[in-house]
């Protein structure tokens, strides 16, 4: 079974660099946004037979379900420890690749996710494909087997996932997808969603609504 799994945080507790730019409740919102575009890229990959979504949020999960995503509510501190332990639940019905793309990456193009699925058919199994984030973060990570590496989401995790793959001897491919090259976090993060041609219907749609635009 190939999985695609996308983590979230607590609406009360994501977002933070962008409190000087928006208040909480329109992080929240932007929050269920973005879900609802990677969620949306998501149902249209076929390389995937099952979307996850984990998240310690109540509410969180009740949306991905509402987009037809799995909810998977787990109180596990930490985004590498909630990915672990979501993947221990997901082993024990067959998974064998493992998708993760992070819930902010709201421009992602299922077009894109299909380009880390045909590299890692070139590369055959065990491998490792992954588009990094323009920040030098991992937007999405792609695992076959799942366990091939573990997770070292965080700062520069694009490196760390490149030495773990290395010192584990499998073949690895990083590949710079510009739909997945934008992640979330920061108000210039905002404009340059809102400067590309990436999709984010609900992203940019919220986003008008706030009046945030493009300021160049």
């Amino acid at each position: 079974m190939k999985v695609a799994l996308v983590p979230i945080k607590g609406l009360d507790a994501g977002k933070s660099r962008l409190l000087g730019t928006l208040p909480r409740t329109a992080i929240e919102d932007l929050s269920l946004a973005m879900l609802n575009d990677v969620l949306g890229a998501l149902t249209q990959l076929p390389e995937a037979d099952h979307t996850v979504v984990v998240t310690p949020d109540p509410d969180v999960g009740k949306a991905a379900e509402q987009a037809g995503a799995e909810a998977l509510v787990l109180t596990t501190p930490g985004l590498n420890p909630s990915l672990d332990e979501a993947t221990h639940i997901l082993a024990g019905r067959g998974l064998d690749h493992l998708l993760v793309l992070l819930g902010d990456v709201a421009g992602a193009r299922t077009s894109d996710l299909q380009a880390l699925f045909a590299a890692q058919k070139e590369l055959g199994e065990p491998a490792v494909v992954l588009a990094p984030s323009s920040d030098g973060g991992t937007a999405a990570l792609l695992r076959a087997p799942f366990d091939a590496i573990p997770s070292c989401f965080g700062s520069q995790s694009a490196r760390a996932h490149e030495r773990a793959a290395a010192a584990a001897g499998i073949a690895f491919r990083r590949c710079a997808l510009p739909s997945l090259a934008i992640d979330l976090d920061r108000p210039d993060d905002l404009e340059a969603l809102l400067a590309s041609d990436a999709p984010a219907p609900r992203t940019r749609a919220l986003l008008g609504e706030l009046g945030i635009g493009i300021t160049r």
